[in-house]
């Protein structure tokens, strides 16, 4: 019995390559976040002066290999161009590594951050098994039936499945524990959180904003929202555990509730990013997302690849 669970498994495996655009779509997503944080922000906003707050002691971190301050534009303008890579899917195998780098020199050593940017160093941490077994050159691009030829092919296979199986878990465990670390505060037990996050003076709902949700934020409606986002986050985290069929449709809530956040809270950045997990977590890794039907090259080489592993393995 093992061992036909065993061939199944196998055989289910070399069926479905895990290097497909959906961890692509995911890569992109997530080093759009960082992308557009250092893109569209002055390096003193993230990195303090010698005088003031920043150490050199962590020499790995890309931002502080220059005891020079005056360097860390130059390192910063070179972070983006190397995201911009990613983003457009070049080269994974010679991306990810770099990827993950930035995203842990950032977590690490700038002093202004959000949770986007942690979740950030610790999935590009996560993919590198794809990224660096990865052959393909744009990420995009369907894996073809040549690569199954590699002589470790299986080994790739079998490190590639089992590490998108602890990301999913990881994705499920975050939402865990986010449920539980508001259920131990008394204003998400009473529904009255979302009135004080959306009237923080930081990072409250914009002037343009408030007139059109005050009413709801003085009234007993506050309640929806705030158990609302509860609901959604324990039903993400039971999605670990949901059939497929259903992967769809909690993912189009969880991205309309981060979507939402990023309109009333500003957190644009942190949305992309964990949008980027939240495909990982909610779109089958050994399907296509449809980004590429119409694309001839895409349609050939889909097709051919499909009749070659029709005739291997039945």
């Amino acid at each position: 019995m093992i061992q036909d669970a065993k061939k199944q498994l196998t055989l289910w495996m070399m069926k479905n390559p895990p290097w497909t655009n959906v961890y692509g779509l995911a890569r992109s997503l997530i080093a759009l976040g960082t992308l557009l944080t250092l893109l569209f922000n002055p390096a003193s906003v993230f990195f303090k002066t010698q005088n003031q707050m920043l150490s050199f002691s962590d020499t790995f971190s890309l931002f502080l290999l220059f005891p020079d301050f005056r360097y860390i534009e130059v390192v910063k303008a070179v972070c983006i161009c190397i995201l911009i890579l990613v983003v457009i899917g070049w080269r994974p195998r010679l991306t990810g590594f770099f990827h993950w780098w930035i995203s842990y020199s950032f977590q690490n050593s700038a002093v202004t951050l959000d949770g986007g940017d942690q979740v950030a160093a610790v999935f590009t941490l996560l993919l590198l098994p794809l990224t660096l077994t990865d052959p393909r050159k744009w990420h995009w691009s369907p894996y073809e039936a040549s690569f199954e030829k590699r002589p470790l092919e299986p080994y790739y296979r079998s490190l590639c499945w089992a590490t998108l199986t602890i990301i999913r878990i990881q994705v499920a465990m975050l939402y865990f524990n986010s449920v539980i670390a508001k259920l131990m505060e008394e204003e998400w037990q009473n529904g009255t959180a979302v009135y004080y996050y959306l009237n923080d003076p930081m990072l409250g709902l914009p002037d343009a904003l408030h007139s059109l949700f005050d009413f709801m934020l003085q009234s007993k409606l506050v309640i929806i929202p705030t158990w609302g986002t509860l609901i959604v986050q324990t039903i993400m985290f039971c999605a670990l555990f949901a059939p497929k069929k259903y992967w769809r449709l909690i993912l189009f809530i969880s991205i309309f509730m981060h979507e939402i956040f990023a309109v009333m809270l500003g957190l644009t950045s942190f949305s992309i990013t964990v949008s980027g997990i939240l495909v990982l977590f909610l779109v089958p890794a050994e399907k296509t997302v449809a980004l590429n039907h119409y694309n001839p090259y895409f349609i050939r080489y889909n097709f051919l690849n499909k009749r070659k592993r029709r005739k291997l393995y039945g």
